[in-house]
């Protein structure tokens, strides 16, 4: 692939709001990653977003459990009926997490869908507070209550969850296994909540050496950047991918 892409940061805070039709994208809680003290550590949280169907609205009393087929695609879709969070952050952000969701009308009870981009702590620390909500974990696909489901889902063959709604396979990362949402049709054109692929604009000092399959990693890359308007990083603001521009790799992003 030889498009030459720049990448500039999206203005605004978090949260942050991208209507869309037929999905809106919010960014609840931005994720960061900074040193902390001597000897490498780091302290780190990683991004959450919310993805709203624009025909959802808070149910009045309580809501009926779902889904209930046990055809996997057929889950997802009835799943994504309702909101989808994408990456949940650490337990230590649960209180932001419910406060950024209430500032939305969400309550935990409404999420009908979880994507975990990948197993990371910061990235799937709050799973609990979602019992009611079907979730896809890498590629672990579980009803509520812990039926799990098989799937065909490779980077051949995304998960289609709506109109314009994928989860596509974007190993890297954390390994073979991680996996970032594509929204399409959004104000900003395509969103894709890309989890670590990312860790932020401008990564390309610094995430090969936290990859465990850097050449699968920049192959997810490129894919993304190819198909993104903006992205949302694991660790970082969301930002514009502008196409057709000065004489930047694809692959870095830069």
């Amino acid at each position: 692939m030889n498009c030459p892409v720049r990448t500039e940061p999206l203005p605004g805070e978090a949260p942050l709001r991208v209507p869309g039709d037929p999905y809106s994208v919010v960014v609840l809680l931005r994720g960061y990653a900074e040193p902390e003290g001597a000897g490498g550590a780091v302290r780190a949280d990683g991004s959450v977003t919310l993805v709203l169907p624009r025909a959802w609205a808070p149910a009045v009393g309580p809501r009926s459990a779902r889904p209930e087929s046990a055809e996997a695609e057929e889950a997802l879709r009835e799943a994504a009926g309702g909101p989808i969070l994408v990456d949940t952050g650490g337990p230590w952000a649960s209180e932001a997490l419910l406060g950024a969701l209430a500032g939305q009308g969400v309550g935990p009870g409404d999420v009908g869908l979880v994507v975990g981009t990948h197993g990371h702590s910061d990235h799937v620390g709050n799973l609990g507070l979602f019992p009611r909500a079907t979730l896809l974990v890498s590629h672990d696909l579980c009803l509520p209550g812990g039926c799990y489901l098989p799937h065909a889902l490779s980077e051949a063959r995304p998960l289609q969850l709506g109109p314009g709604l994928e989860v596509w396979a974007t190993p890297g990362h954390g390994g073979q296994r991680d996996v970032s949402v594509v929204v399409e049709g959004t104000a900003l054109g395509t969103v894709v909540v890309a989890g670590d692929v990312f860790e932020r604009q401008g990564d390309e000092e610094s995430w090969r050496a936290l990859s465990e399959d850097p050449v699968a990693q920049e192959r997810s890359r490129r894919r993304v950047l190819a198909a993104a308007d903006v992205v949302v990083p694991g660790h970082g603001a969301p930002f514009r991918v502008i196409r057709g521009a000065g004489d930047t790799d694809v692959a870095s992003g830069h």
